[in-house]
C-alpha cells in the first residue's frame, strides 16, 4: 500500500501539468462553479492514481435545490480536478462548502495507514528548484525523465480530519513537499454544510516559510484506500478569488 500510495502522491502532480486555464486578476472565480456546470467534464476531469482499481465516485446532484458534487468513497481513492495558471500576490482566497456522512475511525493524518479523508481540497504549486535540495531535485529529474513531465512542487492540502485538531498543520506522512491543514476535524457537524474560507498565501507562508510560487492546481478528493473505510461527501462550489 506504501508504494501504491507514494505512485497516487506523484500521479496527483503529474495530473496537474496539462493544459492550464489562465487566470485574469478579478474577483470572478478562477474555477468553475459546479453549480452552473451541465457536465463533471467542464473545467474539472477525473483524478485516477496507478494500482488503484477502486475509484470514488463522483457525480453532479441537488442538494436542497442546488447543485453540487456527491462523492462516494468505498475503500477506494480518485478525486476530480481543475488546472489553473495563478500568481498568489499578497492574498489569494480559496472557499467551498462541504459535507461529509461520516469520519474514518482508524484515519490520522499522521501515519501511512491513517492517510484517508472523506473530504479533501487539493491545492499545487509550481516546483521552485532554487529551494530543493540536492536528493530532491535528482529524485524529481529521474520520475521527470521517465515521464517525460516536469513535476510541480509543494502543496496544500485541507482536510476534514478524524482527530487532528481544527487549524493543526501537518506534513503528509508520505512526503514533507506536501502539508495537511485541518480545517475540520472529528465528527462534529459531519452530516451538515460546512462553508470555509482559506487564504492560500497565508496557509503557504504558515506551513513551508516563505511566500508561495504560481498555484498551478486545484482538486477535490474523497479517499478510503489505506483504511478500508467508506464515505459519501458533498462538495458545493470551490471559488478561487483574489481580493482587491
Amino acid at each position: 500500500m506504501n508504494n501504491t500510495r507514494q505512485n497516487l502522491v506523484a500521479t496527483i502532480t503529474l495530473m496537474f501539468l496539462a493544459t492550464t486555464i489562465q487566470a485574469d486578476t478579478g474577483k470572478t472565480s478562477l474555477v468553475n462553479a459546479f453549480s452552473t456546470m451541465t457536465s463533471l467534464d467542464e473545467g474539472w476531469e477525473p483524478l485516477k492514481f496507478p494500482n488503484i482499481d477502486r475509484h470514488s465516485r463522483y457525480l453532479l446532484t441537488d442538494d436542497n435545490g442546488e447543485q453540487v458534487v456527491k462523492a462516494t468513497t468505498e475503500n477506494s481513492a480518485s478525486g476530480l480536478i481543475a488546472r489553473v495558471s495563478v500568481e498568489p500576490g499578497d492574498s489569494l482566497i480559496l472557499r467551498w462548502r462541504w459535507k461529509v456522512s461520516n469520519v474514518y475511525e482508524q484515519g490520522n493524518a499522521r501515519t501511512k495507514q491513517g492517510d484517508d479523508y472523506p473530504a479533501r481540497i487539493y491545492v499545487a504549486f509550481e516546483f521552485e528548484p532554487d529551494e530543493a535540495g540536492f536528493f530532491e531535485r535528482a529524485k524529481r529529474k529521474t520520475v521527470e525523465v521517465v515521464f517525460g513531465e516536469e513535476l510541480p512542487g509543494n502543496a496544500l492540502n485541507y482536510i476534514w480530519a478524524n482527530r487532528l485538531p481544527v487549524g493543526e498543520i501537518v506534513a503528509n506522512p508520505f512526503t514533507d513537499t506536501t502539508m495537511m491543514v485541518a480545517v475540520n476535524s472529528g465528527a462534529t457537524n459531519t452530516g451538515e454544510w460546512v462553508t470555509v474560507e482559506r487564504d492560500i498565501v497565508a496557509d503557504y507562508r504558515k506551513a513551508f516559510g516563505r511566500k508561495p510560487p504560481k498555484l498551478v492546481g486545484v482538486a477535490i478528493m474523497s479517499d478510503s484506500d489505506n483504511t478500508g473505510a467508506s464515505a459519501t461527501a458533498w462538495y458545493g462550489d470551490v471559488s478561487l478569488v483574489k481580493p482587491d
